[in-house]
């Protein structure tokens, strides 16, 4: 079955180099995302409460983006990916989210939960 690609935009009052720490360092990722990140080159080790997953960086450009892939989606095209849009004109700076979800109820769902997620964040930064 082929999995559902989608992608949200948040506006964000941060730096791309700091906002970028968030998403490529376990210490910034365990601020906002898991309870707790480790990580051994490009394998992440995300957990939560006793769940643990683990997912491999595809590829990665400094203050620009960062790409995952869960290891247990790897029979798959799926990825999710941070990347971060800054204005030319206005410098505004935007938070792209790619992820993908199984059907179009999971896609409200998984959309929400990003939502969420980036509220914490926001806190977490203080934007």
């Amino acid at each position: 079955m082929s999995k559902i690609k989608f992608e949200i935009e948040f506006p964000i009052h941060a730096s791309a180099s700091m906002l970028y720490t968030y998403f490529a360092t376990p210490a910034g990722l365990e601020e906002w995302f898991a309870d707790k990140v480790n990580s051994r080159g490009k394998m992440i080790t995300f957990i939560w409460d006793e769940a643990e997953e683990v997912a491999t960086i595809l590829s990665s450009k400094n203050d620009v983006k960062i790409k995952y892939k869960w290891v247990e989606s790897e029979d798959d095209e799926t990825y999710f990916e941070f990347r971060i849009e800054v204005d030319a004109l206005t410098k505004d700076v935007s938070l792209m989210i790619t992820d993908f979800a199984d059907d179009e109820d999971e896609v409200e769902e998984s959309k929400m939960l990003w939502v969420n997620q980036i509220e914490e964040l926001k806190h977490t930064i203080g934007a």
